[in-house]
């Protein structure tokens, strides 16, 4: 059952019956007073001023209702509209008193008191309306935008108005100070328009209750109009729109409150406002400049009323633009905020860091930059989402903040990577820094079993010589982030000259290996994969080499991984698999049966083209599917999603055989064979190596993986196998098929068909 305030804003109450009934009874008197006055009935005044009264109470009385079912953000808005509309009521049954009493039209100062105070309670029910600004300077802005447009109706009202009324006449407080109600009016209506904004859609009861203050403004303006004429009867056709405009505001609480009341959450950002939203407040005091120009007497004089509100209005003007500069400057304030803090951490962000390390590098003192790159945090964001690992960085950052203190200037440059600068002013050698910092990101007690804590790994660089701006100084550290990496993570590395050396000649690796495949540097060796029983060759494993025209030919373990960590792998996997099947097509002419093997990357897992790449590749060489075999890790398998075993499966139903190399090194688990499509297990060759020191474990794990292959319906290879001890073990074990350099090393092509032959088994 959910907590009384919960539930009523999830589902608030609609009106009750008796709230129905009373909408039919208003909208009928409504009716009623109108059909009365246009006909021009007997007591036609009367009937106007208890229609009024009746319409007004029932809507302080509907006012009242919505704010009982509507949830707390909104009964404060409801609460001011119930004042607003009772103070109507009790404004109009005195003037009904007043004006029984023989005052034809009784503008006291009780009854403009309590008017007045009605408008002042209904707009301070629009600036606590949901869409209002939160902020009082907000709100501020809001009401003087207001009031400088209702200002601004003062001149414009004159000229249309009074411009023809005699001077005389305009000594009578009581007709100027009408001309006051429109102002008002039209003030409410600009906070609406101002509180409403684009950046949500429009409240269906807000819709109404401006629909109530354009009808009341209409009706003010006729009235003022009317009265300064002298044409102004009470009863008159107009008197109908105040109790119109009261209805309005009844009907608007038979809404339901807005999404936002309902425990929903905007996370949108809200749109910028129309030009003409800005230029609002603004736009009517041109036309109140000319009015003020038409308005003068021929005297030359200016009327005091539109003399003290012109003035008024500047002072108005004067103050919103007080507050308009004071907004432009915390806004300016903010987005230096935003553009030099880390909105998550609250770390200064990448731009301060590099501003300080080049202001420190300016004076020529000691710096050390110190790198850091959080290990397998992209595993947490996987597996447990992006909010988890929001959280954890929040927690590491405040973690570092709290250990490096004053000895250090920390930083987030992005993602999972922060930076710390060290300079002269906090003299702390920067290896002490690292274990500290490594100390603080262990797990704490409790935090082991979670599995969302990762470790880090540093780089160090000092500023020296052989540095000429911070990128050189960013880059060391850098290099030596990477090179803690290497070396096991939760660790640290200082940038030293054999690093940097190192890591130049990887760059180089990495650019020449861009040109390799354009400039066919590759080509493809093949090692024999024989059958143990007979020693006939039946298929063969397509290994990569490269032909480097200044360090020669390199092996795959020379320049695969550097491919794989820059997505080179992709088209060299692309290459090594249409060459694969074109040597295989030319190797079945001589032996029908024969099959190929390629070792395929990760990253090709993951990509929907593999299945269309395999297809162009066997199709052009004119090689039937089931001759290719696509050797995969294990690490590769178990991390495939959905879609990744979906591809496999269209592999299988072509006919291409998967294999999982490496059989045995990765993370081993029954269930994976179970989803995985694998044709063949390969043993891998540490295993295999250790059978010549008549390893009893050794043994037992290849028997055991060869006894699962069998149960699974797997081929097995045993792979590395280069002594004839070794052969004899696995052959004895039950291993179908070997690879390794006892049935022949890695060869071209042409050497390949010349192993036709079995190969020479000892007896």
């Amino acid at each position: 059952m959910l907590p009384r305030d919960v539930s009523r804003a999830v589902a608030p109450a609609r009106p009750t019956l008796s709230g129905r009934v009373g909408l039919v009874v208003a909208g009928l008197v409504v009716l009623g007073e109108a059909a009365w006055l246009v006909a021009r009935l007997p007591g036609a005044a009367l009937v106007s001023d208890l229609g009024a009264v009746a319409v007004a109470t029932w809507a302080a009385v509907a006012c009242v209702g919505a704010a009982r079912r509507h949830p707390a953000p909104l009964r404060r808005f409801w609460g001011l509209l119930t004042a607003t509309m009772a103070l109507a009521a009790l404004g109009r049954t005195l003037w009904t008193v007043e004006r029984l009493g023989g005052t034809e039209l009784p503008h006291t100062p009780l009854i403009g008191g309590l008017f007045t105070a009605g408008i002042l309670t209904g707009t301070a029910a629009l600036l606590s309306s949901l869409a209002a600004p939160r902020s009082v300077v907000g709100r501020a802005r809001t009401l003087l935008d207001g009031v400088i447009v209702g200002l601004a109706l003062i001149p414009i009202g004159w000229v249309v108005v009074f411009r023809d009324i005699a001077a005389a006449d305009l000594a009578d407080p009581v007709r100027t100070f009408g001309l006051l109600y429109p102002m008002f009016d039209l003030m409410q209506l600009t906070i609406l328009v101002a509180v409403a904004g684009p950046s949500r859609p429009m409240w269906p009861a807000l819709t109404m209750i401006g629909a109530s203050l354009a009808t009341r403004a209409a009706a003010d303006a006729a009235y003022v109009s009317l009265f300064a004429h002298d044409a102004y009867a009470p009863g008159h056709p107009i008197d109908v729109c105040w109790p119109l405009s009261y209805l309005l505001i009844g009907v608007a609480t038979r809404y339901p409150p807005p999404p936002s009341c309902a425990g929903t959450e905007e996370t949108a950002e809200s749109p910028l406002p129309p030009w003409w939203r800005v230029a609002l407040p603004y736009l009517p005091v041109g036309g109140a400049i000319v009015a003020v120009i038409l308005a003068r007497r021929p005297t030359g004089q200016t009327p005091h009323l539109i003399f003290l509100g012109m003035m008024t209005l500047l002072g108005v003007l004067a103050v919103r633009q007080g507050l308009a500069a004071n907004e432009n400057l915390r806004l300016v304030a903010r987005l230096r905020r935003l553009a030099y803090s880390d909105q998550l951490t609250g770390l200064p962000n990448r731009l301060t860091f590099n501003r300080r390390l080049r202001r420190a590098l300016r004076d020529d003192a000691p710096v050390a930059v110190l790198l850091l790159d959080l290990d397998g945090f992209k595993q947490v964001n996987d597996r447990f989402g992006h909010a988890t690992g929001d959280r954890l960085l929040t927690g590491i950052a405040e973690r570092m903040r709290d250990v490096v203190g004053d000895d250090g200037m920390i930083a987030r440059l992005g993602g999972d990577e922060f930076a710390v600068l060290v300079d002269a002013a906090r003299p702390v050698p920067p290896e002490q820094l690292a274990d500290r910092l490594l100390a603080a990101l262990e797990p704490l007690p409790g935090e082991e079993d979670l599995g969302v804590h990762p470790s880090a790994s540093i780089g160090i660089a000092e500023y020296g010589p052989q540095h000429t701006s911070h990128t050189d100084l960013l880059r060391d550290a850098d290099i030596a982030m990477y090179a803690a990496k290497a070396a096991g993570k939760s660790a640290y590395r200082t940038c030293t000259r054999a690093l940097r050396e190192s890591a130049v000649s990887r760059a180089e690796l990495i650019a020449d290996l861009r040109r390799a495949v354009d400039e066919r540097q590759l080509h493809l060796e093949f090692q024999p994969i024989v059958d143990l029983a007979s020693g006939v060759v039946r298929s063969a494993e397509a290994l990569v080499r490269w032909r480097h025209p200044r360090l020669g030919t390199l092996t795959p373990a020379k320049f695969l991984p550097v491919a794989e960590e820059t997505g080179l792998i992709l088209p060299i996997d692309r290459w090594v698999i249409h060459e694969a099947c074109r040597a295989a097509a030319v190797w079945r002419e001589h032996a029908p049966e024969a099959t190929v093997a390629v070792n395929i990357a990760a990253a090709h897992l993951r990509r929907p083209e593999l299945v269309a790449l395999v297809t162009d590749a066997t199709g052009g060489a004119g090689l039937p599917p089931h001759a290719l075999t696509l050797e995969l890790t294990e690490s590769a398998l178990i991390e495939g999603s959905d879609a990744v075993l979906a591809r496999l499966h269209q592999l299988r139903e072509l006919g291409v055989g998967i294999a999982i190399d490496d059989f045995g090194t990765g993370y081993s688990s029954l269930s994976y064979l179970h989803r995985i499509p694998a044709t063949e297990l390969k043993i891998d060759r540490s295993f295999v190596t250790r059978l010549d020191a008549e390893d009893s474990r050794a043994y037992a794990t290849v028997e055991m993986v060869t006894r699962l292959a069998a149960a699974f319906d797997l081929t097995v290879v045993a792979e590395g196998v280069e002594t004839d001890g070794q052969h004899a073990a696995v052959t004895a074990i039950g291993c179908v098929h070997g690879q390794g350099w006892r049935y022949g090393r890695p060869v071209s092509l042409s050497e390949l068909l010349a192993t036709l032959t079995p190969v020479d088994m000892p007896r």
